[in-house]
């Protein structure tokens, strides 16, 4: 992925921090690292000190946390001063594997704590720094993006709630439904997609695949997710089929409608690499009954591509169908947190952002144009050619 090459004469608007909650940590320091890479390499090239002291930092992580009193209260704490910078705040609000104390009860951190950690970083920073932006991959409360009866609109009524603080800009990836940039239309809303990284995790661990209409397709596992594989086959060059999901709307089961069955609409995908792609595998079994029926069909290969991988009911049910060659290999970013046990799956492959976030946040701070950033149709078809040329290891 090439860097954006206007940043190199271009001033940043202010230096740059990064203030990633605990949650966040991991990811935020392969993405300080790429940033450090990133800025000393433009530094060299331009054989100068580039804009002011600061520009190119050992480090551009932010100290701050948020401590706990005994009650479970808390409050956002900055311990070094931030007057004038560009604070990007990062916030992973699926990480579930973070505790606190409540009247000496142990309680694990849900979406809710995280966002209001979030929140509390973002007061603590908002009346010195000259800009505060918002980096939350998984977008909270996106699954209750739209009302369909006397139901709260939680994903709308938060993004505001950031924006009222003074928030200026909110970055996200693969939004469940990106329309709801619809609530804060003064606003900056970023939506990026992985669709360059998951192809190129793909290509670097199969060499025996075939790019064309003949023995590739990409899948949509149901109707919404559609714009996603569309958009995959067409940089492809491949055809596209769908599922559709037949539910039951007189029940209600852990908060949904149950599926009573997957209907596929598209051509024969027998002998066919199928790919799947979706933005998350929550209890994961709907993509799993996609991939069965897609190997059933007679498909050669099945690759499940997701930006979110939950796997809020375990991993079981997936070791048992890798292991009855219902899939092959399951496509993750590692924008939210993962359980240590997937990362050691055999069928498990990493779609890294960190780079690719890198160059967003560096972006940002030279307030250019995301573009380039967002299109990633010219860096797709390169990397193809490379790989038809054998280039890619």
């Amino acid at each position: 992925m090439s860097d954006i090459q206007k940043s190199d004469i271009t001033m940043s608007i202010a230096p740059l921090k990064i203030a990633a909650l605990e949650g966040c940590m991991v990811l935020a320091k392969k993405v300080d690292r790429d940033l450090f890479e990133l800025r000393k390499k433009r530094v060299i090239e331009n054989q100068s000190p580039i804009e002011f002291k600061g520009y190119q930092s050992e480090s551009y992580l932010l100290k701050c946390h948020c401590p706990r009193f005994g009650s479970g209260e808390a409050k956002g704490v900055i311990d070094e001063s931030v007057r004038g910078d560009d604070v990007f705040i990062m916030a992973d609000v699926c990480n579930h594997s973070l505790t606190y104390s409540v009247c000496g009860h142990l309680n694990y951190m849900s979406p809710d704590d995280h966002y209001q950690d979030l929140k509390r970083i973002c007061a603590a920073s908002m009346a010195a720094a000259k800009r505060v932006n918002v980096i939350m991959p998984f977008m909270y409360e996106s699954r209750q993006h739209k009302r369909t009866g006397r139901e709260s609109l939680d994903c709308a009524m938060g993004l505001q709630e950031l924006t009222n603080m003074g928030v200026q800009n909110i970055i996200t990836f693969d939004a469940h439904d990106p329309r709801v940039v619809n609530s804060i239309p003064l606003r900056g809303f970023d939506n990026y997609m992985p669709t360059y990284q998951f192809i190129k995790a793909i290509l670097e661990v199969d060499k025996d695949l075939k790019i064309d209409n003949e023995h590739l397709m990409v899948v949509s596992p149901d109707e919404g997710a559609m714009s996603r594989a569309v958009y995959f086959s067409n940089v492809l060059g491949v055809d596209m089929g769908m599922f559709y999901k037949r539910r039951d709307y007189s029940t209600i089961v852990n908060g949904k409608n149950p599926i009573v069955a997957h209907e596929f609409l598209g051509s024969n995908v027998e002998g066919k690499d199928i790919i799947i792609v979706d933005d998350m595998i929550s209890s994961g079994e709907s993509m799993l009954d996609v991939a069965k029926k897609i190997k059933d069909k007679g498909a050669r290969k099945v690759f499940i591509c997701t930006t979110f991988g939950l796997f809020t009911d375990g991993m079981e049910k997936f070791d048992e169908f890798y292991d009855n060659g219902y899939f092959d290999y399951v496509i993750t970013t590692n924008l939210n947190y993962r359980n240590p046990s997937l990362l050691e799956k055999r069928y498990y492959l990493e779609a890294d952002m960190s780079r690719f976030l890198a160059i967003i946040i560096d972006t940002l701070n030279h307030d250019m144009s995301t573009g380039a950033v967002l299109s990633p149709t010219e860096r797709i078809k390169t990397l193809m050619d490379e790989y038809n040329r054998g280039i890619i290891k």
